[in-house]
């Protein structure tokens, strides 16, 4: 279990790392908290919002702030799954002989940004399902492993805007989060337009490096929970089920799939970080609830029904919270 002065170094580097973020951020406390939430848990994360709102100057803020590789990838239509991962390649040496030699793609970094990436096919999406989950690439039956620590962070716009395609379901169940990233309110534009406009422009300082972040994902994983809270989290994955007797109404009516053994997993290890953030050494159910809607909203597959009336998966999850808000 982590001592209390371990823990304390980690709330103090992943304070650093937030301040670092929030020179060039305004707002979106809660957005920057889940991408560490994601980080530290060892997963992915997919940003959703509209052009403009400061997604992809969120992801490279936190690359700045990180002395790890950083790369970034911009989605568009004629993108192929080769020019992500890497490919063979003729290479002549000084004998004259010719071999093959692989040539890494943008794909080979600590932290990959994925800038728009439902602006791709879905073929050349599907180049990072191994990735994501095996963190290794494969070519020509040649298996290549990722650095690590590996980070994919992806932006995309919402669904109904022009020139998108719908992500794999697959491959939005290898996503740890999804975060939507809101319009800033009134006195968050003022100060955006005030930053923005000046001459003096705000430099990120790195405050941790790879081995310490692998260091902190381990102290993460250590923090203990109670059977009953654990058992919370399995409770309201089962319940986002139409099949399960413990379905809300609303369930049944509106979801076609419920979301796989990965929604929980991401309950339980967001909840851990979440108490560890806190300082506490526990989970509770708060930190279940806390993580509920990033960890599953895009895990559940709603029916043709629920897409006329206009039903969301967060309407969804709420009321399976509501029927089980926890003890």
């Amino acid at each position: 279990m982590a001592s209390v002065a371990t823990a304390e170094q980690l709330q103090s580097t992943l304070r650093a790392i937030e301040a670092e973020i929030s020179k060039v951020i305004v707002g979106h406390k809660d957005i920057i908290r889940g991408v560490l939430i994601t980080m530290l848990a060892g997963g992915h994360v997919l940003l959703e919002g509209v052009p403009g709102l400061g997604k992809t100057i969120l992801v490279r803020a936190l690359a700045d702030s990180l002395d790890l590789q950083y790369s970034r990838i911009q989605f568009t239509p004629d993108l192929m799954p080769a020019d992500i991962i890497g490919t063979n390649v003729i290479s002549l040496d000084d004998a004259g002989s010719r071999s093959f030699r692989f040539e890494a793609g943008p794909i080979f970094a600590n932290i990959v940004l994925a800038d728009e990436i439902n602006r791709a096919t879905p073929k050349t999406q599907s180049a990072l399902l191994e990735a994501m989950q095996e963190q290794t690439v494969t070519v020509s039956k040649t298996i290549h492993r990722l650095p690590q620590p590996f980070f994919v962070l992806a932006t995309q716009n919402p669904v109904e805007m022009e020139g998108t395609y719908p992500l794999p379901e697959a491959q939005l169940d290898r996503f740890f989060f999804k975060l939507i990233v809101r319009y800033p309110s009134d006195a968050e534009l003022v100060e955006i337009i005030d930053r923005t406009t000046s001459a003096v422009q705000p430099q990120v300082e790195k405050v941790c490096d790879g081995p310490q972040l692998l260091r902190i994902c381990s102290l993460a994983r250590d923090v203990p929970i109670a059977s009953h809270v654990r058992d919370y989290a399995a409770r309201l994955v089962l319940a986002s089920h139409p099949q399960s007797p413990d379905a809300p109404k609303v369930v049944q009516q509106f979801v076609q799939l419920g979301p796989s053994p990965r929604g929980a997993q991401a309950l339980v290890l967001a909840g851990k970080i979440r108490a560890l953030l806190e300082g506490r050494y526990n989970v509770s159910f708060e930190d279940i609830r806390a993580a509920a809607h990033p960890a599953l909203r895009h895990r559940i597959i709603l029916n043709f029904q629920a897409e006329m009336e206009g039903v969301t998966t967060d309407r969804i999850i709420d009321e399976v919270l509501k029927k089980f808000p926890g003890d």
